[in-house]
């Protein structure tokens, strides 16, 4: 056999190979399709904190990684869970079990995000929570196929509650929303104030979705205290804040948004808000990488991303990225290939998905501009500091998580 026919045989039978391989690669993708979903609130306290941002997000996501992988399309799905737990949880069913849903994402409400965490698991679906901030996902109900994404009420507590303990503010109340994000943040939160030298003289609670907050407000006035800490987010935040200003309640007290976001900020104003401290995991403003992505959302939304719309995205991206690596969309070796590679992107540079479920990455301390200093539309915060992610989240140490050894 000449040499020359030696190679054009082997070139072939590399040829044969690669194409088996590519067939095989291709039969891995369960029913020919990665189904990617959006359980979010579309219509209620959070749907501007997620809503049809996060499913703009998720299409983003879509679009950037090419709209297929292996040669099979990727769907999303989208619905509105109505901050429910019981509708999230029929609704996570039916995805995982009728539609062959692969990985559900979003999930702004951590009753539900907690509820569809122990179904993903027992359905073998992923998780990728970036709305609801309740530090159970990862500690009393952390599962092998969950990943809390974006922020929790340990990373806001213990950035915005030091920094302003620092600048004085040792006298706190808080009004909490009565559900397990608001008593999960109220605990870090009471932790944090009295482990550095502060007082919490009273908490009140209130339900979910309240429109009038004149008499926990006034809870608030008469305790005297510095700081009125605001264990709420979306809405209810909103709400909170101006309310706050028309019965005369600031400039007096400070009032300190534990979970906020530039879409709150741009509800209430930055006359209303100027100078207030919290913390967040994404500003659209940082740098170049997240300048372009953000235009590029602007362009659908009309609206600037927040942390929960940019961490949907950044969650399936990678996620896309360990079914890439893989050649495969099983759930427990997408998640191994996850917890494997790291994330760098426009959300997070180095983050790391620990085995508790916690995605590990910088936050920022921010705080709100005054009218004055803002130069453009959306130009809202001061990054004051960067909070590095082993001392943003909850030490591994001291989790309360079972598989954690």
């Amino acid at each position: 056999m000449s040499r020359k026919m030696f190679m054009t045989i082997l070139a072939g039978l590399f040829l044969l190979i690669g194409f088996v391989y590519d067939v095989i690669a291709k039969e891995q993708i369960s029913n020919d399709v990665i189904k990617v979903a959006v359980l979010t609130d579309l219509s209620g306290t959070y749907a501007d904190f997620g809503g049809s941002g996060s499913v703009q997000a998720a299409q983003m996501a879509i679009e950037d990684i090419g709209g297929t992988i292996f040669g099979k399309p990727i769907q999303l799905l989208k619905a509105d869970h109505k901050n429910k737990t019981e509708i999230a949880a029929n609704i996570a069913k039916k995805w995982y079990s009728y539609d062959k849903v692969d990985v559900i994402s979003g999930l702004t409400s951590s009753g539900c995000a907690l509820a569809v965490s122990s179904i993903a698991q027992a359905m073998k679906g992923i998780s990728l929570i970036s709305g609801a901030a309740s530090t159970k996902i990862t500690n009393e109900n952390c599962k092998t196929n969950t990943v809390h994404w974006t922020f929790d009420t340990y990373s806001n507590s213990v950035g915005t509650t030091s920094a302003v303990l620092k600048q004085g503010g040792k006298k706190w109340f808080i009004i909490t929303a009565d559900y397990a994000f608001g008593l999960s943040m109220e605990k870090d939160t009471i932790k944090v104030v009295e482990e550095n030298g502060g007082v919490v003289v009273g908490t009140v609670r209130h339900p979910l979705s309240s429109l009038d907050f004149t008499p926990y407000l006034l809870q608030a006035k008469a305790s005297g205290a510095d700081i009125i800490g605001l264990a709420n987010a979306g809405a209810d935040t909103i709400n909170c804040v101006k309310q706050a200003k028309r019965l005369g309640i600031t400039p007096n007290q400070t009032l300190v948004g534990l979970v906020l976001t530039l879409r709150e900020i741009h509800s209430i104003g930055l006359k209303n808000a100027a100078g207030m401290l919290f913390t967040v995991g994404y500003y659209w403003d940082f740098d170049d990488e997240t300048r372009a992505w953000a235009r590029r959302f602007y362009d659908s939304q009309k609206k600037m991303p927040n942390m929960v719309h940019a961490g949907v995205y950044s969650s399936l991206m990678h996620y896309f990225k360990a079914v890439n690596a893989t050649q495969t969309d099983q759930p427990d070796k997408v998640m191994h290939k996850m917890k494997e590679l790291k994330v760098n992107d426009m959300f997070a540079r180095d983050g790391v998905i620990r085995d508790d479920g916690r995605m590990v990455h910088d936050m920022f301390l921010i705080q709100v501009k005054s009218p004055s200093e803002s130069s453009k539309p959306w130009d809202y915060f001061k990054i004051k500091q960067i909070i590095p992610g082993e001392e943003a989240f909850q030490p591994i140490s001291q989790t309360r998580c079972n598989l954690i050894k």
